[in-house]
């Protein structure tokens, strides 16, 4: 980050700003990942009046270099302070019409970023929901996998043959092990009754 040699009234100001500002309103649409986002119209509107107000403006300009294109990003106070940073982003396609989208994108992040707006990027969201239903998908199919061996040691448990629920117990691999032997509270398979006998020394002596 580059900034004048004293920025004292810039963050007067823009603590005052910032302490009017809404979060950037989520109005246009991801069809993709069906969700919304707060883009570089809105970001605009919520900094706009608190920073007029407040004696503050912004300037962003392109930029290009061997890592990327991207924006410098300005903000300025009318003491003459200002403090500005680059974001520079990687180019996966080299064309115009990439480097444009890319260059909204950073002056989107990077307004929004050295503004301090709060909002949901749901770009990164809807990439987090979609990773974690995929490992809660992975569990449950594994858990079904293993509930006949799961329904075997509960039975050997219920009736006593602890002998029989062992064998079962001894199939599993230590991933599924971990797994199923959870607290009940947190997705484990056994009561709390049922795991104090699987620790019981009547239960491993049956081994």
């Amino acid at each position: 980050m580059k900034s004048s040699e004293s920025i004292k009234a810039l963050a007067e100001a823009l603590c005052k700003a910032q302490s009017e500002m809404g979060g950037a309103v989520k109005d246009s649409a991801n069809p993709f990942f069906k969700s919304s986002y707060a883009d570089l119209t809105s970001v605009i509107k919520a900094i706009k009046e608190p920073f007029a107000k407040h004696g503050l403006s912004y300037t962003q300009f392109p930029l290009s270099n061997e890592f990327g294109v991207g924006v410098v990003t300005r903000i300025m106070h009318t003491s003459g302070e200002y403090m500005e940073n680059e974001y520079v982003l990687p180019l996966v396609k080299r064309d115009p019409q990439a480097a444009g989208s890319a260059i909204t994108y950073a002056r989107r992040y990077a307004l929004q970023s050295i503004a301090g707006i709060p909002t949901a990027d749901d770009d990164a969201e809807s990439a987090m929901l979609r990773t974690e239903k995929s490992k809660q998908d992975e569990y449950e199919d594994m858990i079904v996998d293993l509930m006949p061996v799961i329904n075997a040691i509960k039975d050997g448990i219920a009736t006593g043959d602890y002998s029989t629920a062992n064998e079962e117990w001894r199939t599993l691999s230590d991933t599924e092990k971990q797994l199923i032997w959870k607290a009940p509270s947190k997705g484990g398979k056994f009561t709390t009754k049922e795991r104090e006998i699987m620790k019981s020394p009547e239960f491993r002596e049956a081994m």
